[in-house]
């Protein structure tokens, strides 16, 4: 048995401490799991810079941003927890009721899922949101975090734990792998009988390596290929606020957007504009500048790279934005659903008709109309943090908060009932 599996065997035996906990006994052990977070933050941050060390020159600049940690985002974290404390409990809701002639009461009942593992690369925030949003909504939780930001995520960790202990609640309803090889994620993958839910969170290999290869149920999530569709009517200032936000507020989240697709006639107008924001006025303010990945078109009104078989199915996760000129609305939607992950996709107009075919049309856990692809986020949608974004159809789609992290079940009450 490796260690995997052995912390697996104490989640099973711990985990009816939180699926049987009380709201109050959940959002106290909240409480206490931010405090002590804060009260651990020299731990944390000295942790974050050892892993800083070790994974300069190993990964990108963007990546690195991912991966530190300073004071203002520890508290943002602690923050996160605090506000997930406010929001309803969704364990115990009856979800719908129904009486039968013969009597009988049926209630559907929501419920936790029992046991949820998350397998995620190198972001530590995810390590308290994946913690707390798993035990509000009931659920023991199992981490796994990449190896680049394993020491960050055991220092969160410990300080979660240590929170967890001074409540009701067992702290053995959480676990974080300490073995980073591949060896320990398809343990997790393969954990039939001890999982109930598993959720990749990270880039296109290990979600594509997590659904090919798991035993237990997974959920995809968010891959993000998104888009931002320039419409001829769209209004010039606006479309260039929003896709400078989308694309380099931080280039390195799911949710930033990846292509640009602009309308013929607007191209003209539209383009040089973008590459004297996205690259002249970047460069004067000391900023790094964006790189284009242009089709042919583009690449008679601005300068940049062309396109490479390949380039609109990329998650780019960097300062670069791949660019097409298309003749029509339904070119841009034709192209989406070809080459999009089904994350975020948005579209820039003034033309009420051309917005309601646009949502409509495109397939994707979020449709933007006249705003940026960012507010793809659990906290940004109200959830107070989120697992993931789910880009698939079942159970759960966009970002998933606490009701997802549920199932439910029937409660039958009758009177004596027989059936004949």
């Amino acid at each position: 048995m490796d260690t995997t599996e052995i912390l697996l065997e104490e989640l099973q035996k711990a985990k009816h401490s939180i699926n049987r906990a009380s709201s109050e006994e959940k959002n106290r052990a909240l409480l206490l799991m931010s405090q002590a977070l804060l009260a651990h933050q020299d731990k944390i941050l000295e942790a974050n810079q050892a892993d800083m060390a070790a994974a300069t020159g190993q990964i990108s600049e963007v990546m690195l941003d991912r991966l530190y940690l300073n004071q203002a985002r520890l508290a943002e974290m602690a923050a996160g927890i605090e506000a997930l404390i406010e929001l309803e409990d969704p364990v115990g809701q009856v979800i719908e009721t129904s009486y039968l002639e013969n009597g009988l009461k049926i209630s559907k009942k929501r419920v936790a899922l029992g046991v949820v593992g998350i397998i995620y690369e190198s972001r530590p925030n995810v390590t308290s949101d994946a913690a707390v949003l798993a035990l509000k909504s009931g659920n023991a939780v199992i981490l796994r975090t990449g190896k680049e930001a394993y020491r960050t995520a055991q220092a969160i960790v410990i300080a979660l734990k240590e929170g967890l202990a001074q409540s009701e609640i067992s702290d053995s309803c959480l676990q974080l792998v300490s073995d980073t090889s591949r060896s320990s994620a398809y343990s997790l993958m393969r954990a039939k009988g001890f999982l109930d839910l598993l959720i990749p969170r990270g880039g296109a290999g290990l979600i594509q390596a997590v659904v090919e290869n798991a035993l237990v149920p997974v959920i995809e999530t968010g891959t993000g290929i998104c888009h931002i569709y320039v419409d001829q009517a769209a209004d010039l200032e606006l479309a260039l606020s929003i896709v400078d936000n989308a694309k380099t507020s931080r280039p390195s989240v799911c949710n930033a957007v990846e292509t640009c697709l602009v309308h013929e006639r607007l191209a003209p107008s539209f383009l040089p504009a973008l590459y004297e924001r996205l690259v002249d006025q970047r460069l004067a303010q000391g900023q790094e500048p964006v790189d284009f990945r242009l089709d042919a078109s583009a690449s008679s009104f601005i300068k940049g790279k062309l396109a490479q078989v390949g380039d609109f199915d990329r998650e780019f996760s960097d300062y670069i934005l791949a660019v097409k000129v298309l003749p029509s609305l339904e070119a841009a939607v034709e192209h989406i659903e070809r080459h999009g992950s089904h994350h975020s996709d948005a579209i820039i107009t003034e033309d009420l008709a051309a917005a309601q075919a646009f949502t409509d049309q495109v397939d994707s856990a979020a449709v933007y109309v006249n705003a940026s692809t960012r507010f793809t986020d659990g906290g940004q949608f109200g959830l107070g943090c989120e697992m993931g974004i789910s880009t698939q159809k079942l159970h759960a789609r966009g970002p998933m908060g606490l009701t997802e992290l549920t199932t439910y079940k029937y409660i039958i009450e009758g009177q004596g009932q027989i059936r004949r």
